[in-house]
């Protein structure tokens, strides 16, 4: 579908001073050529200036009438096709400039030809015309804007020309090509080429062919193989499209004299290797070490068929326009001379191609596909392509399309751009003819910058209709246009230059003209803006458009434009309504700013769109610094109490809310309430009534549901209890009077959102330390409990260690540094020991060590009390927790306590029994009998045994706890041992009659088991 809006993209228009009828033209950096017809043989150049002035710059002679030319903005070359006597030639002007400054010296010179030392320095003042011999003859040409090589299309081949820099001396470089690869293809006769970065667009009369030369990385020792070699791809699958070439078609025409149409065909990507043409690739460079192996991608394959009608059928059906459009990375610099040229980085490439009712716009860059369709009035003649416009002359008109390559190539620049954050019209909108400008005989079109070059040649009969005052060109600045004087100056053609409106100026006519339908058809108001926008885009991505004198205008229109469509997205009940929000944060507009463009003052009853109400809620739960005044706050409460009442409890816990009315707020969730209650609108009520100071109110709203409940709750809203301010964790009047007033309701609400995903550890810690003003490195009591609540629930592994070793740091601190709690905590050891297994019951032998504790110990018996119980868990990585555990290891009983502990849990049983022989010996043997068990048993007669023996020995009758010990030992290891390795265990130093009555005893108690 193309729609079609009256607006002026055409201004002034010049007329070139040619002396000459033209034939041929073609536009360069800032030059047009123009070549006359067979007479003449001549090409003249005028220098392109602001709008449209047109300077001559001098011309020079051809060989003979040029049939085709085209200039290369990379080395600033012009390139023709030029015949004589009936043959075709192939050249190339360089240094052409030089023409204009008055000098006639002319070099003629082959390809490939080495300078002379007596040319060295005279080339500077002189142009060179470099004749390139082809076996066949050239039939049409095209040069790549990136590198300026030539690529050339004869019958059955395509021939590509690199162009070389050859360095003379410091002073003079001069230009001069190689025949580089040469594309054979069976069967095809080009009517036109394109060239464009490596990428080569053929077509025929009915078939398209695009094609990617692709660099094939090749070792050194190939180097010379590979500029010989031909590369000859595989042969298509069966079942591809049969190609008839011409010869095969001509013959059939002569003998069964009837047409035979194929079927039209289109085949993208890799699937376009199914055509069946075969290309060979033929390497003609002389090897050398930076020699280029290329091997061919396909990736577009389209055959039409002639048109049939009603009257008959269209002998006329022709493709025709063949271009490749490239699009430049944003911000890339264009090249100021030759050498940069490559710097240039191609992010898009586009290929457009007409017939003559219908023409076709494709991407070939990323991905190959067909973006738009152009549907002409009537028979095209002519088109071409712009990043921005589309241009196509029928028999009397210059019509001007809208084309969708910014759209394109802004997602191959970024393609994540159509999110919450970022968005762009979609590369399948309508495209629109912006104007049809009616002319006589419009012949031929070129493009340059924002000029656009039109050769308009009218019959014998139309010159007179041209002269009637009704049948003026172009209206605006009517001033500007160059007539002529005299009957000898008005043949039947005219080539003129139409200078196009800046993109401000048909911008602000877009934006104009879309006001007309905003309140009519709403969907042609988006179209129109998406245009303007897409205009305004296309401008960005020139490459130019860094230096552009207009960069801060586009931009600010760029903005502008964002905020028009955000604006069409919010007021009109439309599928896409989402867009609004990535439109309006495109435009860099504050909510309340946004508020203002949309709500009327003093309106309370108003239907608000799905798009507003769809920004607003995404906006306020984001955590954005902006503060909305009372009066925004409270025109917000009323939008969604309208037009989404559910939402409210959540718009009114964002950071945007902080100014509202609660006494309004509540006003407004009491109504939500009486149709959809929820534990979430409780909570919220409560906060609103914390802020108006009503604590009764407060209390009535939470003593509404358990306290469980309410923990639960907060998950519904996290932002009751914490928001967020520049990155920054910060709690809320409610999470600051729940510590003071329901510390275990926050701490379990806090664990229950970190189990829900809704808050991480870390910002929790800083929750707790921000809620109890604590300093950065002091952890308060809360968020003790908060980690003792959470290591209850948690099933994570990773952050289950990571709360033990928390928690043990912590209690260690407090125990080494003397420091009390500043707040009772919520749970007791026995209220962990009972909830949570890591938590586990204290050994017995660790409460014996601890019942002869000192005094001071006793104030911090409870942390004591919960490391301990830790330690006796199997959750804790006891080597993790050894250097925290450090401080602790001397100081008294509790050192000892945890020393035994460690080397037990380390399963170092006798290192363990050497501490508590040598500290504590009275609980030795009740260790042993909690510890030494199964494959530990051992150590009772193997270490503990011995050790009791000897140092009871020591130390005689003066120890009573080691005679008791052992003799607790000696009866354990009598009736675990056999007799014979009991008694190889005793002591051979004369002390056996010590034993001997214990001996006695256990063997009778051994018998008889």
């Amino acid at each position: 579908m193309v729609r079609l809006y009256n607006l002026h993209p055409f201004g002034s228009q010049r007329v070139v001073p040619c002396e000459r009828e033209p034939a041929r033209f073609c536009c360069g950096r800032d030059v047009l050529f123009v070549a006359g017809t067979a007479a003449s043989c001549r090409v003249e150049a005028f220098a392109l200036g602001d709008q449209g002035r047109c300077e001559p710059l001098g011309s020079f002679a051809t060989l003979g009438p040029v049939l085709r030319m085209a200039h290369s903005q990379a080395g600033d070359y012009l390139v023709t096709i030029e015949e004589k006597s009936k043959a075709t030639f192939l050249r190339a002007y360089v240094n052409w400039r030089c023409m204009s400054a008055g000098s006639s010296r002319v070099c003629v010179r082959m390809v490939g030809h080495k300078m002379e030392e007596s040319y060295s320095e005279t080339l500077k003042e002189q142009m060179s015309i470099v004749e390139m011999p082809l076996s066949d003859p050239p039939l049409c040409i095209s040069c790549c804007p990136v590198s300026g090589d030539l690529l050339v299309g004869c019958k059955n081949k395509l021939v590509m020309f690199c162009l070389k820099y050859l360095v003379i001396n410091q002073n003079l470089t001069v230009l001069d090509f190689e025949r580089s690869l040469i594309l054979h293809i069976d069967n095809l006769i080009p009517a036109e080429v394109a060239f464009c970065a490596r990428h080569i667009a053929v077509t025929t009369e009915l078939d398209v062919l695009i094609l990617k030369l692709e660099l094939v990385q090749q070792s050194a020792d190939r180097t010379e193989q590979c500029a010989h070699s031909v590369s000859t791809l595989e042969k298509p699958v069966d079942g591809g499209v049969k190609d008839e070439g011409p010869s095969t078609l001509t013959s059939q025409l002569e003998l069964d004299e009837f047409i035979i149409c194929q079927k039209p065909v289109e085949l993208l990507g890799e699937e376009s290797k199914l055509c069946e043409i075969p290309v060979t690739l033929e390497s003609t460079e002389l090897p050398t070490e930076d020699t280029k192996c290329f091997q061919v991608q396909y990736l577009l394959f389209r055959r039409f068929t002639p048109d049939q009608s009603p009257f008959g059928f269209c002998e006329d059906t022709k493709l025709h326009s063949l271009q490749l459009l490239p699009v430049f990375r944003t911000g890339s610099p264009v090249a100021a001379h030759e050498e940069t040229e490559n710097e240039k980085e191609l992010l898009s490439l586009f290929c457009f191609f007409s017939l003559p009712h219908v023409g076709y716009l494709y991407s070939v860059g990323k991905l190959v596909e067909l973006i738009s369709t152009y549907q002409y009035s009537e028979k095209s003649e002519q088109a071409v392509l712009t990043p921005q416009f589309l241009h196509v002359i029928t028999s009397e008109k210059l019509q001007c399309f809208t084309v969708r390559c910014s759209a394109a190539a802004a997602r191959d620049e970024d393609p994540y751009i159509d999110t919450t954050v970022k968005a762009c019209p979609p590369v399948t909108l309508d495209v629109c003819t912006l104007r049809m400008q009616l002319f006589i005989g419009p012949r031929a079109i070129c493009h340059f910058k924002n000029h656009i070059i039109l050769l308009t040649k009218a019959d014998t009969e139309d010159i007179t209709e041209r002269r009637k005052p009704t049948r003026r060109m172009l209206s605006r600045k009517a001033d500007s246009i160059k007539s002529r004087t005299n009957s000898e100056s008005e043949p039947g053609w005219n080539l003129y230059i139409i200078n196009t409106v800046s993109t401000i100026q048909l911008y602000r006519e877009m934006v104009d003209y879309s006001r007309t339908y905003e309140n009519v058809k709403t969907e042609s108001c988006i179209h129109l803006l998406s245009e303007a926008h897409l205009l305004v885009r296309a401008a960005i991505m020139y490459p130019s458009f860094l230096k552009s004198d207009e960069k801060e205008e586009l931009l600010t229109a760029f903005r502008e434009s964002c905020a028009f469509l955000g604006d069409c997205y919010s007021r009109f009940d439309t599928k896409d309504y989402h867009l609004a929000l990535p439109y309006y944060r495109m435009s860099g507009l504050s909510m309340t700013e946004v508020l203002k463009r949309l709500v009327s003052e003093g309106d309370e009853i108003q239907t608000y769109e799905r798009g507003l109400v769809f920004y607003l809620t995404h906006s306020l739960n984001e955590d954005l610094n902006e503060e909305l005044s009372k009066e925004s706050a409270n025109k917000v409460l009323q939008i969604f109490c309208v037009a989404d009442p559910v939402q409210l409890p959540h718009i009114l816990c964002s950071p945007c809310m902080t100014n509202v009315c609660p006494l309004t707020a509540v006003k407004y969730l009491q109504k939500v309430e009486k149709m959809m209650p929820s534990v979430v609108l409780t909570l919220t009520k409560a906060f609103m009534a914390l802020k108006m100071g009503d604590l009764m109110m407060y209390e009535h709203e939470m003593d509404s549901y358990k306290e469980t409940v309410l923990a639960c709750g907060f998950i519904g809203q996290p932002k009751l209890l914490r928001q967020r301010k520049e990155g920054i964790v910060i709690p809320t009047e409610f999470a600051v009077y729940l510590k003071e007033m329901q510390p275990g309701l926050l701490v379990a609400a806090t664990v229950a959102l970190h189990e829900n995903s809704k808050i991480e550890l870390e910002e929790a810690d800083t929750f707790f330390k921000m809620l109890c003003s604590n300093g950065e490195n002091t952890v308060p009591q809360l968020l003790v409990d908060f980690w003792e609540a959470l290591l209850v629930v948690c099933s994570q592994e990773e952050i289950l260690q990571e709360l033990l070793l928390r928690l043990t740091s912590q209690y260690v601190w407090r125990i080494s540094t003397q420091e009390l709690p500043e707040t009772k905590p919520l749970k007791t050891t026995e209220d962990l020991i009972n909830s949570c297994s890591h938590f586990g019951l204290i050994f017995p032998w660790v409460t014996s060590i601890m019942s002869l504790s000192s005094p001071s110990d006793k104030g911090y018996h409870e942390d004591i009390s919960k490391l301990q119980s830790l330690l006796c868990s199997q959750s804790i990585d006891i080597t993790s927790v050894l250097p925290v555990l450090e401080p602790l290891m001397e100081a008294g009983n509790v050192g000892l306590a945890i020393r035994v502990l460690c080397r037990t849990r380390l399963g170092k049983y006798e290192e363990a029994i050497e501490q508590l022989l040598e500290k504590r010996p009275d609980v030795a043997v009740s260790y042993a009998q909690h510890e030494l068990k199964d494959d530990s048993r051992a150590v009772w007669w193997n270490k503990l045994l011995p050790e009791l023996c000897k140092r009871a020995r020591l130390t005689g009758n003066d120890c009573p706890v080691l005679i008791s010990s052992l003799k607790e030992t000696l009866s354990l290891v009598a009736m675990e041992l056999e007799l014979r390795d009991f008694l190889s265990l005793l002591p051979e130093d004369g002390t056996a009659a010590f034993f001997l009555p214990h001996l006695l005893q256990c063997s009778q108690r051994k018998l008889l088991t």
